[in-house]
């Protein structure tokens, strides 16, 4: 097998037991009802992470930040607007994992969804 499949694997199995120790702790068993609602929360926290980091790597936030960065900065530590450099470049995280984690935790959810229904 792949190296980076195997790694993948792993992550989704270690996520799949976070989820089951979640639904322990939260609700005192480990039921289907329990799964499908740890997962929705965890797959939407990274969805949607994945999402912010995305709209920061496109350059929306960058006149905000320079804006509030040249409104706090006082004094000797006074800069130009040019001098700042934009959010874009400082944040330098990269999204793909999150998105795909939590595409493959909320396909999960959705099958034990259907199997809840069913």
């Amino acid at each position: 097998m792949n190296y980076l499949l195997k790694k993948r694997i792993f992550i989704l199995a270690i996520l799949q037991l976070v989820i089951l120790i979640l639904a322990f702790v939260f609700y005192h068993k480990i039921s289907l009802i329990s799964y499908i609602n740890i997962s929705f929360y965890l797959s939407a926290a990274m969805l949607l992470t994945a999402l912010l980091v995305y709209t920061i790597h496109s350059g929306f936030y960058d006149v905000i930040s320079k804006s509030f960065s040249l409104a706090f900065s006082r004094g000797p530590n006074k800069r130009s607007f040019d001098e700042i450099p934009p959010l874009s470049e400082l944040i330098t995280f990269n999204q793909r994992p999150l998105v795909f984690y939590g595409f493959l935790t909320a396909v999960f959810m959705l099958i034990a969804l259907l199997i809840y229904y069913i």
